[in-house]
């Protein structure tokens, strides 16, 4: 049976159906299930690999902590050989110094040392130290630190050592040398080898210079003693003298001059730069100064003269002031007498004092109620008719006044 769209009649078999006639589609579609279900594929994979990891530390702890790695060799704890070893030579006595080493050849701290061996040369470079000429013990540990197995000794020591040369050591010959080399070992006696080789001149000792004498005198400390040096035996050696001053209760020692040997018989020289009131020790040597081609210059000195002590009390007045002058001014107003005279130089200065008297008095009375600092003075008290003299004295700031000058005269009118 036709069916009728609209106006016109068609064929039941191509009329389209409605939308209420279509079938509902997603009614006849599975209910999806709950997201639950359904994980994530990048989550998978995280999880995944987090797992790997995880699994992963687990084997290298359990390596880490019951497989044993590769074996490493016993330390022989041999201290590192000594890198700063110096020497001093004063006369015979050869003074070395050094510091103890505080790390192994391995780089670990050392636990403990052993004794150092002191090793000397007179002809040529240490290469071992079969025969040492002395010993030093270990150094202690610091008072307020406690030394346990396995605890290291951190704390640097210096440690020394004074060696005496036998006179078959030396030689007069200006490149004759002295070796010094130190091995420190272990307690076990084991030694990594020698530090540093140091040298020093291998000539003999000078005498100390005779007749040395220190004197307290106005112009400073007069220092004097008789030369007794022969000529120098090589054109590489120069002797010098010289002089040295130290203050009581202080360890500084101050070179206070230094005198080439010339061949005079006695020679003198002035210390000016001491302090008045204080206490000094003088003493000289003969100091020898080595310059071999081809080697860096050396010296070294020999024995010290007796101390000199003395007590630099200053008990020297400044010198007398000259040039006094003395003029008369007056007029309308009251009459005075202008003087003026030579300043003093002394450093020490402290002023001037002024003193006057009459013809016919012998006493001259001082008329400056404090010191003069300045080289010039004006007496006011003048009476007309009368002639006065006039003189100066200097005072140094301990109080020593000199004597007074030269007198001048001036009349008053």
């Amino acid at each position: 049976m036709p069916s009728r769209s609209g106006s016109r009649w068609l064929p039941a078999s191509k009329i389209k159906p409605s939308c209420q006639d279509q079938p509902r589609r997603h009614l006849r579609q599975p209910t999806p299930e709950p997201r639950a279900w359904y994980p994530d594929l990048r989550s998978m994979n995280l999880a995944r690999y987090s797992g790997y990891i995880s699994s992963l530390l687990s084997v290298l702890t359990l390596a880490a902590c019951g497989v044993p790695g590769a074996p490493h060799p016993p330390s022989l704890e041999l201290p590192q050989p000594v890198a700063d070893l110096g020497a001093l030579r004063k006369g015979d006595k050869v003074s070395l110094s050094w510091t103890a080493p505080t790390e192994t050849t391995d780089r670990l701290r050392v636990q403990r040392l052993g004794v150092t061996r002191i090793c000397r040369s007179s002809d040529q470079d240490l290469t071992d130290c079969p025969d040492p000429v002395g010993t030093v013990s270990p150094p202690p540990l610091p008072a307020n630190s406690k030394q346990s197995k396995g605890q290291a000794q951190t704390v640097e020591a210096k440690q020394s050592y004074a060696d005496t040369l036998p006179l078959s050591s030396l030689h007069n010959d200006a490149a004759a040398l002295i070796r010094y080399a130190v091995s420190v070992s272990n307690p076990n006696g084991r030694s990594a080898g020698l530090s540093n080789q140091v040298t020093v001149p291998g000539m003999p000792a000078p005498p100390a210079p005779s007749d040395f004498r220190a004197q307290v005198t106005a112009d400073g400390i007069l220092l004097s003693w008789s030369g007794n040096l022969e000529s120098s035996p090589a054109p590489e050696l120069r002797q010098v003298y010289r002089v040295y001053r130290r203050e009581e209760e202080k360890n500084n020692d101050i070179l206070v001059a230094e005198l080439l040997f010339d061949g005079r018989p006695s020679y003198v020289v002035s210390d000016q730069s001491f302090e008045w009131e204080k206490t000094y020790s003088y003493w000289a040597t003969v100091a020898t100064l080595v310059q071999v081609k081809g080697r860096e210059g050396a010296e070294f000195e020999g024995l010290d003269t007796p101390v000199q002590r003395v007590f630099a009390h200053d008990i020297f007045p400044p010198a007398v002031p000259s040039g006094l002058q003395a003029v008369y001014s007056g007029g309308a107003q009251p009459g005075f007498i202008d003087l003026v005279w030579a300043p003093d130089t002394e450093v020490d200065l402290a002023g001037y004092n002024v003193y006057r008297r009459e013809p016919g008095s012998e006493t001259s009375q001082k008329i400056n109620p404090e010191l003069v600092r300045v080289p010039s003075f004006r007496d006011a008290n003048v009476r007309p008719g009368h002639e006065y003299l006039y003189s100066i004295s200097a005072v140094d700031i301990r109080g020593n006044q000199s004597v007074p000058s030269a007198e001048v005269n001036e009349r008053v009118p």
